[in-house]
């Protein structure tokens, strides 16, 4: 008796492919989420712009916003160490200054809204050490990141996709 088997049929979410190219298909949305990630970002150090949209980018299963803000906090100068210890930055806190630590308790409670609203506690971590245009700055980066990876996992991309 012979077994047949049967091609397995690829169940990973990016096995086919983006869904649409949707930059190309809403231009002006494209360059307007352009414009809105320079203004974010704007007064903020480089390096802690990149933990706040690699953090982001995990919590939502970004692959491609993962892979891409991994390579621009290496150009940053951001050490390899940090960047593996990213994902449980509460265990590795003596790798994260109180001011990171900050901004990625920050980022995960406006990304993840479990409770509906941030926390009180959370703002108020992150109102003690950026003061209040580094901490409006701060909350459009988040936004922002966010906005670009519900893109991304919406429509499929993946690193390495065109």
């Amino acid at each position: 008796m012979t077994t047949q088997t049967t091609p397995q049929t690829p169940t990973t979410p990016h096995a086919h492919g983006p869904r649409l190219q949707w930059a190309k298909l809403a231009p002006e949305v494209y360059k307007a989420m352009i414009a809105l990630d320079v203004a974010a970002k704007k007064g903020l150090d480089p390096a802690l712009v990149e933990l706040v949209k690699i953090r982001a980018s995990q919590i939502n299963h970004c692959a491609l916003c993962i892979d891409m803000h991994i390579k621009d906090a290496r150009k940053a100068g951001e050490t390899e160490e940090r960047i593996y210890l990213l994902n449980a930055w509460e265990e590795a806190t003596s790798f994260y200054s109180p001011k990171e630590q900050a901004a990625l308790a920050l980022t995960e409670a406006i990304t993840v809204l479990t409770e509906g609203f941030v926390p009180d506690a959370v703002h108020a971590r992150a109102a003690a050490v950026f003061d209040e245009a580094e901490l409006a700055q701060l909350i459009a980066l988040i936004t922002t990141i966010n906005a670009w990876n519900r893109f991304g996992v919406s429509t499929r991309m993946a690193p390495g996709q065109a």
